[in-house]
C-alpha cells in the first residue's frame, strides 16, 4: 500500500481502477445497457470530478495562498511563484475547461442545454432557470480563468516578461478576478445543486 500511496500517479490510477469496478458492476452484474442513462452518469461523474479540482484550487488560492503570501519571507516567495503557483494554475485552468465541456455535454444528454442557456424562459421550467443561472455563472468564471486570470498570472509570475509596474498591476488584476470567481462559485454551486433537488 505504501508503494501506491507514495506515488501520486499510482494513487490516481488505483482510484480510477476502483471506479471502473463500479462501472463493471453496473454494466455486467446488473445487466444494464450502455445507454443514455449510462452516458449521463459518466459525464456527470467527469463534471463533478473536474469541478472539485477547479473549485478546490480556486478556494486554495483565495483561502490559503493569497492571504498567507505576506507572511512568507521574501527569500522563500520564489518557491511559490516559480514552482507551486504555475503547477496549480495548470490544473486550475484545465479543470475549468473539463468542467465546462463536460457540463455542456451533460446538459445536452439530459435535454435541457438550450432551455437552461435561455434561463427556462420558453420552457417555463424553474429547474432550467436555476441550472441556467448556474451555467451562466460557470461560463463567466471559465472566461475569467482563461482570458483574464491566466494571462495576468503569466505576467505576475514572470512567465511572460513585463515591466515591474505592469507585473504588479497584473497580479492585482488576477487577484480581483480570482476573488470574483470565488464570489460567483457560491451562488453557482447553489444554483446547480438546487436545480437537482428543489425545483421541478
Amino acid at each position: 500500500m505504501k508503494t501506491i500511496l507514495s506515488s501520486l500517479n499510482k494513487t490516481i490510477i488505483v482510484g480510477f481502477i476502483l471506479s471502473l469496478l463500479f462501472i463493471f458492476y453496473y454494466l455486467y452484474i446488473e445487466t444494464s445497457n450502455f445507454d443514455i442513462y449510462f452516458l449521463q452518469f459518466i459525464f456527470r461523474y467527469i463534471h463533478v470530478l473536474a469541478g472539485i479540482m477547479w473549485i478546490g484550487l480556486l478556494w486554495y488560492f483565495n483561502f490559503v495562498q493569497i492571504p498567507n503570501m505576506p507572511k512568507i519571507p521574501d527569500d522563500q516567495k520564489p518557491a511559490i511563484g516559480k514552482v507551486i503557483a504555475p503547477a496549480a494554475l495548470w490544473y486550475f485552468r484545465w479543470a475549468a475547461m473539463f468542467t465546462l465541456i463536460s457540463g455542456i455535454i451533460l446538459a445536452h444528454l439530459n435535454g435541457y442545454l438550450f432551455s437552461a442557456l435561455l434561463l427556462g424562459i420558453f420552457s417555463e421550467s424553474s429547474r432550467d432557470t436555476a441550472i441556467g443561472i448556474g451555467m451562466w455563472m460557470a461560463i463567466v468564471m471559465w472566461f475569467n480563468v482563461w482570458f483574464v486570470i491566466w494571462p495576468n498570472q503569466k505576467k505576475a509570475l514572470g512567465i511572460v516578461e513585463v515591466d515591474p509596474e505592469l507585473k504588479v498591476k497584473a497580479a492585482g488584476t488576477a487577484m480581483l478576478f480570482s476573488r470574483t470567481n470565488t464570489l460567483l462559485s457560491i451562488p453557482m454551486l447553489f444554483s446547480m445543486v438546487s436545480a437537482q433537488n428543489i425545483w421541478s
